[in-house]
């Protein structure tokens, strides 16, 4: 099984899935073997397969957005509890919980905060790993700028507001940036070209 990335506290697994190629990550934690998925995006049968293999027990998302969701059912259907925003569970077809900004999950001996960055969304969320460089953005940064906000729930002007003031002045330029398409990134690439972004106007 490959495994994405790691250090002696955890492990982060990763699987590209449905038709437009969404990231959906596994964090695990190395003391315990408990784990969370973030972001039940499609092809249920190799997510839940692999929840099972790696002690998934609960799942997270970061927004949602029709390609992060379609296999919540049959998560939930398994047995795992499926967690989202307040702002966005109507989107989802069902849920168990809901995340506020600054809960922490446990997940084994690791925590992980949820950051509230709403703008892709109005529920957009992404999740640190504290005491680690690994931040799950979900579709509120990518490598080269935010996510899409042309749709009815995007907002352009409070995208940049999350992740300047969510991500670039309150978290380590260090920080390795997972999100839910594409390529890693980290902060440090990312925060110079703030500018530009608003600039462009997308």
């Amino acid at each position: 099984m490959t495994i994405h990335l790691e250090d002696s506290r955890l492990e982060v697994h990763r699987f590209v899935v449905g038709p437009i190629d969404n990231n959906v990550f596994v964090l695990r934690c190395r003391a315990s073997g408990e784990a969370l998925l973030i972001d039940a995006a499609n092809e249920h049968g190799l997510l839940l397969e692999q929840s099972r293999s790696l002690g998934v027990r609960s799942v997270v998302e970061t927004h949602g957005h029709w390609d992060h969701i379609q296999a919540v059912p049959a998560m939930r259907d398994a047995g795992l509890e499926v967690a989202v925003a307040r702002a966005d569970a109507g989107m989802l077809p069902s849920y168990d919980l809901l995340i506020e900004d600054d809960e922490v999950i446990q997940v084994g001996e690791l925590r992980v905060r949820a950051i509230a960055t709403p703008g892709h969304t109005p529920g957009s969320t992404c999740f640190l790993v504290e005491d680690s460089p690994v931040l799950f953005s979900g579709d509120t940064l990518f490598p080269g700028g935010p996510g899409a906000t042309a749709g009815e729930l995007g907002d352009f002007l409070q995208i940049l507001d999350s992740i300047e003031r969510r991500l670039f002045a309150a978290l380590p330029p260090d920080t390795l940036v997972l999100p839910g398409h594409g390529a890693d990134t980290s902060l440090a690439n990312e925060a110079p070209h703030l500018a530009e972004w608003a600039a462009r106007g997308w």
